[in-house]
């Protein structure tokens, strides 16, 4: 990687090992065009990946930060929709399940707009892209407009939001919703265990996992959860990934629609740069902020809380999805702190833990070492650091940056790790740990605007110099 950085690389030794060794992770991940997760275990390009992999990426590489951003709307579907994998035909179809011919998308799909030449899963991921994409372009605007990079993605940013307000408010109030645990993004979280209760489980028989050939089963999702996430994409898939269709898992999720909230804000940001009309997406924020208060917040449990569609309540179980919420600007001042309180109190140990944990450390639940009922994950502490530092707790956010980057490095850039120990679990040289890590490293400790970006672009920060790629 040649192009010049605009970002100083740190000097002192620890911080320059671990800009290597992070910087080190993103070139062997690089396809080409995007990156991905993992070699082994993700062998494709993931949504949400994409994105937190370009906010870390743009320390290293402008033009590859963009670029990642730019190929996922190549295969967004006419509806507006972001698929959430992006499969390489170059990859054999034994090595992940569910694999392109499981999905079928371009034909399955065909009806609501499908790609025709590219295959992707028929499901979505949370929306961090809009966010992505105005931190990508901050860091160097002149090049962003030299290369039109905010009018090319405009348009398909706002139809992405426009389908995640429209036809995925199942609710009808006002928030988005979730049809499979695998479009939150915290797949097997405890907080999918009563709505995935009525789901019947496909025979083991009838598939391979191929992600037990690159991880423990004690740190992978059961075979029981495993057949119920089949079962659920089996039935979408069926009914021609219609939202309209008999849906027996539908939940909306606090993270999700936190992510949504903070992209409808980078959104307004993206369509003022040229001088658009920022008004449209600041309303329509103001008003997912409203729903997601009204339907999500749980006063008695001092946190937000998923709501299952189906019988239309609140689910109990306690996940790190319910703290996310701190990352959007207009949240009311009395449940930020509360969400701080609770973020610090026994239950998730911000600040007396390593990171926080991805449930409740008290939770009947709770496991330190399998997949999202329990370890502590990069991207969710990420966010929640620069939650701390939208709503003033500086001194809460610098903590978690400095133990984030000391425990990155220290588990080999993993997956995730106990958060009690910070040993590593799951894959390692894992790309959104790296990206993130680079990102922490480079940010300085400033508190973030309204919007949630940086505090200024990268080349006008004191120190800031052009360097060369190490």
């Amino acid at each position: 990687m040649t192009e010049p950085l605009t970002a100083p690389v740190p000097t002192a030794a620890t911080d320059l090992t671990l800009w290597r060794g992070a910087a080190r992770v993103l070139l062997q991940n690089w396809r080409g065009d995007s990156t991905v997760p993992s070699p082994g275990l993700y062998p494709h390009q993931w949504s949400w990946d994409s994105a937190f992999i370009a906010i870390g990426l743009r320390h290293l590489s402008v033009r590859r930060a963009q670029r990642e951003l730019e190929t996922l709307p190549l295969a967004q579907w006419g509806d507006g929709r972001i698929p959430h994998i992006v499969f390489n035909p170059a990859v054999p179809l034994a090595a992940y399940f569910p694999s392109p011919d499981f999905w079928r998308s371009s034909r399955a799909g065909a009806a609501l707009g499908a790609p025709r030449h590219i295959e992707t899963s028929g499901i979505v991921q949370p929306p961090v892209h809009a966010l992505a994409t105005w931190l990508v372009h901050r860091f160097d605007p002149a090049l962003s407009r030299r290369r039109g990079f905010l009018e090319r993605l405009r348009p398909r940013l706002a139809a992405w939001h426009d389908y995640l307000t429209g036809q995925r408010d199942l609710g009808g109030g006002g928030l988005t919703a979730v049809v499979h645990p695998w479009e939150a993004g915290m797949d097997n979280s405890p907080a999918w265990d009563g709505p995935l209760s009525r789901v019947e489980p496909v025979p083991a028989a009838s598939y391979r996992r191929a992600d037990l050939d690159h991880g423990a089963s004690a740190e992978r999702p059961t075979d029981l959860d495993y057949g119920r996430y089949v079962r659920l994409a089996t039935d979408y898939r069926d009914a021609g990934y219609l939202d309209t269709a008999p849906l027996s898992f539908a939940v909306e999720d606090p993270c999700v629609n936190a992510l949504l909230i903070a992209s409808e804000h980078a959104l307004a940001d993206i369509t003022a740069e040229p001088g658009g009309d920022r008004a449209p997406h600041e309303r329509r924020a103001a008003r997912l902020t409203d729903a997601l208060v009204r339907r999500l917040w749980s006063p008695e449990e001092g946190m937000f809380l998923n709501r299952d569609l189906g019988p239309d309540r609140l689910v109990p179980a306690r996940s790190a999805a319910g703290l996310v919420p701190l990352l959007v600007p207009g949240l009311p001042a009395h449940v930020a702190d509360t969400l701080v309180r609770t973020a610090k109190g026994a239950s998730f140990g911000l600040g007396t833990l390593p990171l926080v944990p991805s449930y409740d450390l008290r939770g009947p639940d709770f496991d330190p070492s399998r997949y999202w009922r329990g370890p502590a994950w990069f991207n969710i502490n990420w966010l929640l650091e620069r939650g701390l530092r939208l709503h003033g707790y500086t001194g809460e956010a610098d903590g978690l940056r400095a133990s984030m980057l000391r425990e990155a490095g220290a588990s080999g850039f993993a997956e995730y790790v106990d958060p009690c120990t910070a040993e590593a679990r799951g894959t390692r040289s894992f790309g959104w740990t790296a990206a993130l890590g680079l990102d922490l490293l480079a940010a300085p400790s400033l508190p973030a605007p309204r919007g949630g970006g940086d505090p200024a672009p990268a080349a006008t920060r004191p120190g800031a110099r052009e360097r060369t790629a190490v």
